[in-house]
């Protein structure tokens, strides 16, 4: 006992003085985490040896980080997920394994029993990094962006993905049609009644300790563990119990309330499965590197075929469907848990599982970077893609006869909307409601597919384009118009900001008037100096709706106020709800 608390010990202080260099250099915990397990593990310094020690912590952290995916599994989103996003994953999925047999297989790797290496490394390859995708994309804001969107839903499916294929693992050694129906079976009768309890049982008994945190996070950590004892007799594993304990949690309730209670539980123990796997990575050879090198290639490549092409071919446009294959180009955390169970269950070997490892790492430094740096990738690669004859869904506009702007569609349009968020898509809805005439003057630039179409449909000029760019400012007829909007906050705009855009509008149009949005109130000046008519700061109109609103409480109206705003709402039809 002694000897597992020091080696506990070990294990935090390395992750935390690692991760706090990992944090100083921008990179993923994970990799300190992993890092710091080598040092300290038995093919490094050897402070931590104990096989006993490193299983425990393992599969401790295990346990807890397949509890923790599992109440970040959202089965509503899932349900609600679009045929865009459905369709997506299901060729990412399908494809990405098929490619992945067929590629390992080829190159040596077996594939049948006793032995699974190709099928193990083609589950692996196949998932993608939550923690790095979520932290870069948060960071970027990047998240209600229909790549971010697109990005997340794939991730969810992905999850799903792989708890059917910890649900099919153990019957690997004895893969037959009955054998595989009961362990499917099994699985339907722990995930039926985890759910049931978890919709019948559960609220009530937390409804009663509501007021006892401490009760809160102890009921929850019962209930993990109850489930995976209750798999582990059904012959599944304890790691696929917890995994099941969390998605039913996260469909009731106080689900929220659990996950904020267990996570900084979750991240103790996350840390030590991390530093325990990084334990049992070997001193790399240059066959175990040249294994990861391959396998990092391949992830990246069958990224592009399984992700790009579908979109592409969904008219998600080249944009898009890019950042897409760009944000999953990695291998998952997720990805690490399959293979250590394949390592525990004979049915891989520690090599293989050392190489992905190895490419876990590669792919998360690299892809870290370069989803930092996805805007200028995707603008590079999109005229390479052009040059190479891939239509964009500017295409029509391209092709369009005449000079005139406005997209082709004819006479140049006397208002232009500069990209189109959520303001300008209020400012739509109003016109369309109060002055309707006036949405035959307007005219939009921006690179969202859903909005190109959707405005489009309603009879609005849309050029598909990157507002940043002067080709398409120019095609789009700003040299024509009377009046211009940038209403897109800087926070969300890539490759320019306001300011530049006024200056940019301006010098190709001195007449025209300009409408600028100010996310700050330094800003205001610099976009009147840049050559802005007029300056909206969008939080005024927030301030006065406030206000209006306290004065309604204080009056007792606020149920009014409410409905009066509740019948504006309904009333509406915006293209960005």
């Amino acid at each position: 006992m002694h000897e597992l608390i020091h080696d506990i010990t070990l294990c935090i202080l390395f992750a935390w003085v690692l991760g706090l260099a990992a944090h100083y250099f921008k990179q993923p915990l994970i990799l300190a985490y992993l890092v710091g397990g080598f040092v300290i593990g038995p093919y490094g310094m050897k402070w931590v040896d104990s096989q006993e020690s490193v299983a425990t912590i393992s599969e401790l952290g295990l346990i807890f980080m397949l509890f923790m995916i599992g109440l970040e599994i959202d089965l509503k989103k899932i349900i609600r997920a679009g045929k865009v996003i459905l369709a997506a994953a299901g060729v990412q999925l399908l494809g990405g394994c098929m490619l992945g047999i067929a590629f390992f297989t080829l190159i040596g790797l077996s594939f049948g029993g006793p032995r699974w290496d190709a099928l193990y490394l083609c589950v692996a390859a196949a998932l993608s990094s939550t923690v790095i995708i979520v932290k870069v994309l948060y960071e970027k804001r990047e998240l209600d962006t229909l790549p971010g969107r697109i990005t997340l839903g794939i991730l969810v499916l992905q999850d799903v993905f792989a708890i059917l294929f910890l649900a099919i693992q153990p019957s690997l050694d004895n893969l037959q049609i009955g054998i595989i129906a009961l362990s499917i079976g099994r699985v339907v009768v722990l995930v039926a009644s985890a759910l049931a309890i978890s919709r019948y049982v559960l609220p009530w008994l937390f409804h009663q300790i509501a007021r006892r945190p401490e009760l809160i996070l102890l009921g929850a950590l019962a209930w993990c563990f109850l489930v995976a004892e209750v798999a582990e007799r059904l012959h599944l594993s304890r790691e696929m119990g917890a995994l099941v304990a969390g998605v039913s949690l996260s469909t009731f309730p106080y689900a929220l309330d659990v996950t904020a209670k267990v996570t900084t539980l979750r991240d103790f123990f996350i840390t030590l499965f991390f530093v325990a796997l990084g334990m049992t990575i070997p001193i790399p050879t240059l066959a175990i590197v040249g294994m990861a090198l391959v396998i990092a290639a391949f992830t990246v490549v069958s990224r592009v075929v399984t992700v790009f092409t579908p979109l592409y071919f969904m008219q998600q446009g080249l944009r898009a469907s890019l950042l897409a294959a760009i944000n999953l180009s990695q291998i998952s955390e997720f990805s690490l848990v399959v293979l250590r169970v394949g390592v525990s269950a004979g049915h891989i070997s520690g090599e293989t599982s050392s190489a992905a490892s190895v490419a876990f790492v590669i792919l998360a430094v690299i892809s870290t970077f370069v989803m930092t740096q996805s805007d200028p990738i995707t603008r590079s690669s999109i005229g390479i893609l052009k040059r190479l004859g891939l239509r964009d869904l500017d295409h029509k506009d391209e092709t369009a006869h005449g000079d005139v702007g406005g997209g082709g569609h004819g006479e140049p349009s006397r208002i232009l909307l500069l990209g189109f968020f959520r303001t300008a898509s209020a400012l739509v809805s109003e016109i369309e409601k109060k002055n309707r005439p006036l949405l035959d003057q307007i005219g939009v630039i921006d690179f969202n597919p859903n909005v190109y179409r959707n405005l489009t449909d309603r009879g609005v000029k849309v050029t598909y384009g990157d507002i940043s760019n002067t080709d398409t400012l120019m095609h789009a007829g700003l040299e024509h118009a009377e009046i211009v909007i940038s209403s897109v906050p800087d926070w969300i705009l890539k490759g320019t900001t306001n300011a530049r855009l006024v200056r940019q509008i301006r010098a190709l149009n001195p007449t025209a008037k300009i409408i600028a949005v100010a996310d700050l109130l330094s800003g205001v000046q610099e976009l009147y100096d840049a050559g802005a008519d007029y300056v909206t700061v969008t939080r005024l109109g927030e301030a006065q709706e406030l206000v209006a609103a306290i004065d309604a409480a204080d009056q007792g109206l606020l149920e009014d106020r409410r409905s009066e705003i509740d019948a504006q709402l309904n009333q509406r039809n915006e293209v960005l709800p």
